[in-house]
């Protein structure tokens, strides 16, 4: 990491720089080691403003949330060397919700800065562990109307007509059409209390600009011509379908940057894009024989045993050339929604846990 450009985190909307000193390697997980090793109050520099400390006669006190998916094991460490090496060194007290409950981590010192250090260096720690948890949730919009799913559907049956030939084509790599989607960002969403919260953001966002963007009805759109994900049109894992505003603005790709922004500003969404890629996934390898593979696809053998292999590449550079123009159809966009990942409605759509409509 260059030194002059350290990583920044966002906790609670306030930013850190994270100063190359003292990295650590982490083990697994399995070996329940004490994960806190050397002295975070040397390698965070605050570069906002103090962590939310109340004042009482007997001291200073802080809080912050704990998820239950979140690992206990991990804040309290080894034999609770982790919470008794923080309450030590920054001379607090420090009480954690049991293993498996969620609440509040409070924690309670004589001396202002040594709640804020115990509150920043406990923070880091959940967000350390929370980016290694897999996506659960994200924000998207359905893009399963009737027209574009029999659209969807010629496409496929056109493509396997004329394609089907060539290198790693076949009818399992294809989305879903009950499942087409626009994703505008991915969530790592651990407790009801995370999902209501993001629920309130997307209010807040529609409040304070979506409603002005969308002049408060649907938006129009257009899921027109197709393109790659990579650099080689003959090695393809992910093939979409572009969407555009009907009327030629820039409205939607506005809308969505600014929901973005939003999101990551509040820690909720990790920046790693200052702007949304606007697609619709229609061919995906992660699909291959097993709808539900992360990376990799099961083949049953003879003897109905699985064997796992790596994702395999399909040659697009003919579906290319001949879809590339490739009209799905209009859709009126009128509802963002929280989808959840590896779950579907009564409908086979993604199961929403909430919603916020335009009009």
């Amino acid at each position: 990491m260059e030194v002059l450009r350290p990583q920044l985190i966002r906790i609670g909307g306030r930013i850190y720089r994270k100063n190359p000193i003292q990295e650590q390697t982490y083990q697994h997980e399995e070996e329940e080691e004490d994960f806190y090793q050397g002295n975070p109050s040397c390698s965070l520099v605050r570069l906002e403003r103090y962590l939310n400390v109340l004042e009482f006669p007997s001291g200073y006190k802080a809080s912050t949330f704990l998820p239950s998916l979140l690992p206990y094991r991990h804040i309290v460490g080894k034999r609770g060397d982790t919470k008794k090496k923080l309450e030590v060194e920054t001379k607090t007290s420090i009480s954690i919700p049991k293993p498996g409950q969620e609440g509040e981590i409070v924690i309670t010192g004589q001396h202002r800065s040594g709640v804020i250090s115990a509150r920043t260096r406990i923070d880091v720690l959940l967000l350390t562990f929370r980016r290694k948890q897999p996506f659960t949730h994200f924000l998207s919009f359905f893009l399963n109307e009737a027209e574009v799913q029999e659209r969807f559907l010629k496409f496929q049956e056109e493509v396997l007509e004329k394609c089907s030939m060539d290198h790693g084509v076949d009818s399992t790599i294809f989305q879903n059409p009950k499942k087409l989607h626009l994703t505008i960002g991915m969530l790592v969403l651990l407790s009801e209390q995370e999902i209501q919260q993001t629920c309130e953001m997307l209010k807040q966002c529609k409040e304070e600009f979506i409603d002005d963007i969308s002049g408060g009805k649907p938006l129009e759109v257009e899921m027109e011509g197709i393109e790659y994900m990579n650099d080689d049109p003959g090695m393809v894992d992910v093939l979409y379908a572009k969407v555009h505003m009907k009327d030629g603005s820039n409205r939607l790709q506005e809308l969505v940057d600014r929901v973005l922004e939003r999101f990551q500003a509040s820690g909720l969404i990790m920046k790693e894009w200052t702007s949304v890629k606007l697609h619709a996934t229609v061919m995906n390898t992660l699909l291959r024989k097993d709808p539900n593979a992360e990376g990799r696809y099961n083949i049953h053998t003879a003897d109905g045993k699985y064997i796992f292999k790596e994702r395999e590449s399909f040659d697009g550079r003919n579906i290319l050339k001949l879809f590339e123009n490739y009209y799905f159809g209009t859709l009126k966009l009128n509802s963002i929604h929280i989808s959840q990942r590896f779950s579907v409605d009564s409908f086979g759509n993604y199961a929403s846990c909430g919603q916020i409509d335009f009009s």
